[in-house]
């Protein structure tokens, strides 16, 4: 009796501290969150806050009245042009993705799955080609484009992110746990071609991966500034953080509450994105951990 007590007792303390422990857990993540939560909200209100409110106090967390005053004042700049900014990130950011991603996905599925003889080479090459900074090779880049003739064009902004090479190590790392060369050899052997078993069979198994690496590329091509502001310089063509940095250009007077209105605006499609993706990457997380 004494013995069975014991164990009593033993259980209730151990589902004591397992509980504490997920209570911890549960405390730390909503602080984490809240401290990730703040940044941005500061940001939307003080988009709606007035410049001699902001310069009086640069840190309210109670949204103001002067979000209707902010807009007028974006609307005034002629430099500034909320559809046209949008218009033109998305179609750049949404190109780069799509190209970044599947070409990616599609160099990688070749290192992971066919057996050729400089495939170690060729690897090694795309890594060395990871170090070399951007800033390096833009002058060239640009003298290339000028040529050319695709100044104020979307193209140099969008075609070279078919060779990403950060991209590709990463979707070779996670193929080759996740991905069964047997796979590959039933398609064949079921009369299946390359691509079909590709398009049809990989990309579905690379889902979670392609989900994050889109996340990352989307956010990087629309917040991409040096480089868009180095090819394109008409108005027409101008990206969103482009145009959030010419609400700037007064030197008389700087409006901020406009300034962080215009941000509050660049973020929100960054927010959607990630929204619309992340049930990818909790699915091949959860996936994971079933299969391990």
């Amino acid at each position: 009796m004494a013995k069975e007590a014991t164990n009593v007792v033993k259980h209730r303390n151990h589902g004591t501290g397992y509980y504490v422990f997920i209570a911890f857990v549960m405390l730390v993540c909503i602080l984490l969150a809240v401290l990730s939560i703040i940044p941005f909200w500061i940001m939307i209100v003080n988009g709606t806050r007035s410049t001699p409110e902001i310069q009086a106090h640069a840190v309210s967390l109670l949204p103001s009245t002067h979000l209707m005053d902010n807009f007028k004042i974006i609307n005034e700049k002629g430099s500034f042009n909320a559809f046209v900014g949008f218009r033109n990130s998305l179609i750049i950011s949404t190109g780069a993705t799509a190209l970044a991603v599947y070409f990616s996905t599609l160099t990688a599925y070749a290192i992971v799955v066919y057996q050729w003889k400089l495939k170690r080479a060729f690897f090694t090459f795309i890594m060395a080609v990871m170090m070399i900074p951007a800033q390096v090779v833009t002058i060239g880049f640009y003298q290339m484009v000028y040529k050319v003739g695709l100044t104020n064009t979307f193209w140099p902004l969008i075609l070279p992110s078919i060779a990403a090479p950060a991209m590709v190590f990463f979707m070779k790392q996670y193929m080759e746990p996740a991905f069964s060369l047997e796979i590959v050899q039933s398609a064949r052997i079921d009369g299946a071609g390359e691509f079909y078993t590709f398009n049809k069979i990989a990309l579905p198994i690379m889902k979670p991966a392609m989900a994050t690496q889109a996340i990352f590329t989307f956010v990087s091509s629309w917040n991409n500034l040096f480089l868009p502001n180095v090819i394109l310089t008409k108005g027409n063509v101008k990206t969103m953080p482009i145009m959030v940095t010419m609400l700037k250009t007064d030197i008389y007077k700087v409006e901020y509450g406009s300034i962080y209105l215009g941000l509050t605006l660049t973020v929100l499609p960054l927010f959607i994105v990630y929204f619309l993706l992340s049930k990818y990457i909790i699915a091949g997380v959860a996936l994971g951990s079933v299969k391990g």
